[in-house]
């Protein structure tokens, strides 16, 4: 072996055998036994359920979120949760059990379905009817003419409109009276 030197360490140009050991060491803790990944799946899948419903205790949060200690409804979810997954059901399964064993208010966004539909597709309409109503009066402002005359009077610099020069004769003859 030739070793060489490359700015502040030594190396030689053969892998030495800690270094081998390393990497497969890397590659055995990058691949998860499949249980682990299975698991980890299932848990994924327990929090997006869980943060898919709204515990019932009142304080507004999800059940996930919910950090009142021993609460009355989170820790029975969580259990009814977990039942329905050992059920083998999918996340949609679960939510529509859910939903038909306490109704619409457990789930903690809106449905997509009847009157609900409108609230998801109400702030799009008035960001559309806001933007075209300002587009439309920006549109109408800048078609307004406006008709300057240049000043008669010397020594007068700024021209006034043809309204704003009568406006203005008006309120100098109601001061004169």
């Amino acid at each position: 072996m030739n070793p060489r030197y490359c700015g502040m360490f030594t190396y030689s140009r053969a892998l030495p055998h800690h270094w081998l050991l390393a990497a497969l060491a890397l590659v055995a803790l990058a691949d998860h036994p499949s249980w682990a990944r299975a698991e980890a799946r299932a848990e994924v899948g327990f929090q997006e359920i869980e943060e898919s419903l709204t515990c019932q205790c009142g304080c507004g949060l999800t059940v996930h979120s919910c950090n009142h200690v021993d609460c009355g409804s989170a820790i029975p979810l969580r259990k009814e949760i977990r039942e329905q997954m050992a059920l083998g059901k999918t996340k949609e399964q679960i939510l529509a059990y859910f939903e038909q064993k306490y109704g619409e208010k457990i789930l903690s966004s809106p449905t997509t379905r009847g009157f609900n539909l409108l609230a998801w597709l109400t702030p799009f309409f008035a960001v559309l009817f806001g933007g075209v109503l300002v587009g439309w009066t920006l549109r109408k402002w800048s078609k307004r003419k406006t008709t300057v005359q240049p000043s008669t009077e010397p020594g007068r610099s700024r021209a006034m409109s043809a309204e704003d020069d009568q406006r203005l004769r008006q309120e100098l003859e109601r001061l004169e009276l």
